[in-house]
């Protein structure tokens, strides 16, 4: 079992890593430094957007990235309000990117 990298720890290797490949990306809330979750938008910049967040996954026992919410950029920003009101200590990071990369797949990032 492997220990687990406190949130702005992990947050601060993700902006790093799209960085390196000139991928914009903003902190638009900072959550708890240690053990508050992260949620990731990938803004498109064509109107619709997506955010995932990280679960469990019983089958395999690895965390996972899923789709928290999508649609147009509007109701995607709601929710992600909506989250941030029942759990304060949440991070939401904005990843803008037309081509809808946001690397949260890449095994560097695990």
């Amino acid at each position: 079992m492997s220990a687990r990298l406190t949130s702005e720890f992990w947050v601060s290797a993700y902006l790093t890593r799209l960085r390196l490949v000139e991928i914009p990306v903003f902190v638009t809330r900072k959550g708890d430094k240690t053990a508050g979750s992260v949620l990731v938008k990938l803004n498109t910049l064509d109107g619709q957007a997506k955010a995932f967040q990280r679960q469990f996954d019983m089958m395999s026992g690895e965390r996972e990235w899923v789709v928290f919410a999508e649609g147009p950029e509007a109701d995607v920003d709601s929710s992600l309000s909506k989250q941030a009101g029942f759990d304060p200590d949440i991070w939401v990071l904005e990843v803008e990117d037309r081509d809808g990369r946001h690397l949260l797949d890449d095994p560097s990032l695990a």
